[in-house]
């Protein structure tokens, strides 16, 4: 795997390019946010870490900017930010996932790998079946936020990658063994039932959009558009799908 690590800390960089370079990743270095995108374009790298507190231009900016000129890499934020707050903008401005610091050098790795296995490019998908996607009043694209009518929706990070991994094929079902590798990728420490939970707040937070998040017993879940003068929440009559809303308490999220 070819990793672009985009980190100003010259421990960092050479305390990962030591270690990553054990397990079979060429990490190549740029430590400037201003020299970020030419490093980025001349090495192409399967999956980028990219540091959010940089010289010249921030991770952020950094970015928006590889996103603008359609640069479609996976990237990984690391961030020692803790608020809710920036980690959603980043995942909003195009980032796949993010890890905060300090972390754990083996998740890490996992993080890494999953982002390159849910890669356009590793998936064998042509660019124009990834370029934007469009479910009813929602629309969005791989890299960047998701739209209601227009409007960027508040997601959470867990509630975004759902999202993101049901939208390009609205009405087919995605195993929740699948959704939950996507939504909490390298994340064994977590129970497999927390898929249930994000599945729950996000179907709260697409009430009255037109769009529904249906569950499919013994296959998955999936997105569909209904009309608007439809309950969202409950599944036609005669179509055999089960219930929306839980019918025992929620779970905590982990």
């Amino acid at each position: 795997m070819k990793l672009l690590l985009i980190e100003d800390d010259p421990t960092m960089q050479m305390t990962l390019q030591r270690t990553l370079g054990r397990r079979q990743i060429d990490v190549r270095v740029c430590g400037d946010g201003l020299r970020a995108l030419e490093q980025w374009r001349a090495h192409e790298p399967e999956v980028v870490a990219l540091d959010l507190s940089l010289p010249g231009l921030d991770g952020l900016q950094v970015l928006a900017q590889a996103r603008a000129a359609g640069l479609r890499t996976p990237v990984l934020l690391l961030t020692a930010r803790g608020t809710v707050g920036d980690r959603i903008m980043g995942l909003n401005a195009g980032a796949d996932d993010y890890l905060p610091k300090p972390f754990d050098l083996d998740e890490l790795e996992a993080r890494l790998r999953a982002l390159r296995r849910r890669s356009p490019a590793q998936a064998g998908l042509p660019p124009a079946e990834t370029a934007h996607w469009q479910v009813g009043a929602l629309h969005g694209e791989p890299e960047g936020a998701i739209y209601l009518r227009g409007q960027p929706m508040e997601l959470t990070p867990r509630e975004l990658a759902l999202l993101r991994a049901l939208m390009p094929k609205p009405g087919h079902a995605v195993s929740k063994e699948r959704l939950f590798e996507l939504v909490f990728p390298g994340q064994t420490d977590v129970q497999y039932e927390a898929i249930e939970v994000v599945v729950y707040r996000l179907r709260k937070k697409l009430q009255d959009t037109g769009v529904q998040l249906v569950t499919l017993r013994g296959l998955g879940y999936l997105l569909r558009s209904t009309p608007q003068a439809a309950s969202p929440l409950s599944p036609a009559p005669g179509k055999g799908g089960a219930p929306d809303g839980p019918a025992a308490p929620v779970p905590r999220a982990p």
